[in-house]
């Protein structure tokens, strides 16, 4: 009889209120759960979101067309990059490309196209900085390191104009314009009979400036007219005989932060090896002449046809009054193309005196 008043009891739930209960704590459990399968989604939406490979650049369509090489070559290495948002160009605005109207020797030499670029690297704003090598100082801001090179371009000049074949052709008085004194100064070298102005603007720009008729004709990077598939614009192309390339010519660098392994691992995919090599040898040269940027400097490096390393450099007064040259030949490997590099720039150095640098 305890038995039956117990269970008889007002006290004691009924069933239905022991499945109402049920169906309560089990919407409850359900709704935590749920709480989590959130929180863990937007937990792997932030990680998508760090994973995006920030490319630095500058906003020149040389520049972006670099970049978008960069990009694509990423892509096809990495098909985890392939994914919407998983690389993103940034355009960065350097002080080269603001000022002008005046030689780059006078406000600050090459490094005002990096120097921006450079900080948002250390920054953390992008994770990789594409550049023209030739753009690049030799010295590189603590913490970051230049680990990949594209494969090189052609390394050759351009001759551009409406009215004559090459420089030989122009006559006396002709004006070329040039913002390079590494240019002038070969060009007044052997033809000193002709003017060469600073010439500055990005390829679209010069080339408008010599259909204006603002000079006679100008010359350009034969490299930087490919990558624009603007090749036909060249009226000829110069030997390197003629014309000794700047420092790195047609070579691409990409930068990214030393301690940044992941983007180490990225760029050690896309480099050019032999390109690099080259490379090093032109920057270990040209930091041996420790020249100002006001100092016309010209130098290649390349594997000969015994697969060894040639080099080639010069320097040269801005009026092409003096050139002191030099070559060198040796093994194609990381010890060799930086040492010869080395010698070939102190040589160069002790030849031409130390007032030679001094302008």
């Amino acid at each position: 009889m305890k038995e039956s008043s117990f269970t008889g009891s007002s006290n004691a739930p009924s069933s239905a209120q022991c499945a109402r209960s049920g169906r309560r704590a089990a919407a409850a459990a359900l709704q935590r759960q749920n709480r989590c399968y959130v929180r863990v989604y937007a937990a792997a939406a932030v990680e998508v979101q760090k994973a995006t490979v920030k490319i630095g650049t500058r906003g020149s369509p040389l520049a972006l067309a670099q970049a978008y090489m960069t990009r694509d070559l990423l892509k096809a290495s990495f098909p985890e990059l392939q994914e919407e948002g998983a690389l993103e160009i940034c355009i960065i605005k350097t002080t080269g490309d603001k000022i002008l109207n005046q030689p780059l020797a006078d406000i600050g030499g090459k490094g005002l196209f990096t120097k921006e670029i450079d900080d948002a690297l250390l920054e953390g704003r992008i994770d990789i900085a594409v550049h023209s090598m030739k753009d690049v100082p030799t010295y590189l801001p603590a913490g970051t390191i230049l680990p990949c090179n594209l494969p090189r371009e052609d390394v050759r000049d351009a001759f551009i104009s409406s009215s004559w074949q090459t420089l030989a052709d122009l006559p006396k008085g002709s004006v070329v314009g040039s913002a390079s004194l590494r240019r002038q100064a070969q060009i007044l070298a052997k033809y000193p009979h002709l003017e060469v102005v600073n010439f500055r603007g990005n390829v679209q720009t010069r080339l408008r400036k010599l259909q204006d008729g603002v000079v006679s004709a100008t010359l350009l990077a034969l490299a930087g007219l490919k990558r624009l598939s603007m090749a036909d614009k060249a009226t000829s192309v110069l030997s390197v005989d003629d014309m000794l390339p700047a420092v790195a010519q047609g070579a691409i660098g990409i930068a990214c932060r030393e301690d940044d392994s992941a983007a180490r691992k990225l760029l050690g995919a896309l480099n050019h090896e032999d390109t690099r090599l080259a490379v090093v040898c032109e920057r270990a040269f040209l930091a041996a002449l420790d020249g100002s940027c006001r100092t016309p400097i010209a130098g290649l490096a390349q594997r000969d046809a015994s697969g060894g390393l040639a080099f080639r450099g010069l320097v040269a007064a801005v009026d092409g009054s003096k050139i002191f040259q030099t070559s060198r030949e040796g093994a194609y490997n990381d010890e060799d193309v930086a040492r010869l590099g080395k010698e070939a720039g102190e040589q160069l150095k002790a030849e031409a005196g130390p007032d030679f640098f001094d302008w």
